[in-house]
């Protein structure tokens, strides 16, 4: 009778090369920029020959796309905003204060573990069209799912005057943003709970009538 199989251990060394590679180019176009980060460098960090990287991935972006895929998906099927945990959840709440807290403290979980790769991914966007489509696909997905929050308000009729759904939207949309997270949470050092509280803060003034009430 045979034996058990033996891992492929050439396989696993692959594998465990590429993470090592993919921690080092995320480490660099964070602290770096994707711009300045060459795979010069990448490979350098990771402990590997230039050759090894391009072997891996192929070349920068391919780079990019496959720590998107490791750290935040683009799930551009549909759906799939709409099914990201947490959301149905918080839009059965009766108190709408309370929704968008739970919206709140999903895209705080969502910043905490991506926020340094989402403001990679933008820039990349922006600088070199490298990861333009996962970059749509990203903003396209974060409003999609704030529609369901802002759209719930609308049709209960607890916009304030003169608020129309899409404007409504564009506030919510900018106060989650990972633009203006970085801008606070990173360059001036906002604690998350400062972030939470300020965000949950303006987005009760701004979309529910009477939302700049305290909490009775």
């Amino acid at each position: 009778m045979l034996g058990p199989k033996l891992p492929d251990t050439r396989r696993v060394r692959a594998r465990l090369t590429r993470r090592r590679i993919l921690d080092a180019a995320m480490e660099l176009f964070s602290e770096h920029g994707y711009e300045a980060t060459t795979i010069a460098s990448i490979a350098r960090e990771a402990g590997v020959a230039v050759q090894t990287v391009y072997f891996s991935f192929g070349n920068k972006q391919q780079l990019l796309r496959n720590l998107i895929s490791l750290h935040l998906p683009c799930d551009d099927t549909p759906g799939g905003a709409e099914s990201y945990p947490g959301v149905t959840e918080a839009l059965a709440m009766a108190d709408p204060r309370a929704r968008l807290g739970h919206l709140v403290r999903l895209t705080r979980a969502i910043n905490e573990q991506a926020a340094p790769l989402l403001e990679v991914l933008r820039n990349a966007a922006v600088a070199e069209d490298d990861g333009e489509d996962m970059w749509q696909t990203n903003k396209e997905q974060r409003r999609l799912i704030q529609r369901q929050f802002t759209g719930a308000l609308a049709d209960e009729g607890l916009l304030p005057d003169g608020l129309g759904p899409e404007r409504a939207l564009d506030i919510c949309y900018a106060l989650l943003g990972p633009e203006l997270y970085h801008l606070l949470a990173s360059e001036r050092e906002w604690t998350q709970e400062q972030w939470e509280d300020w965000v949950h803060e303006g987005l009760c003034r701004h979309l529910i009538r009477g939302g700049d009430q305290p909490d009775s």
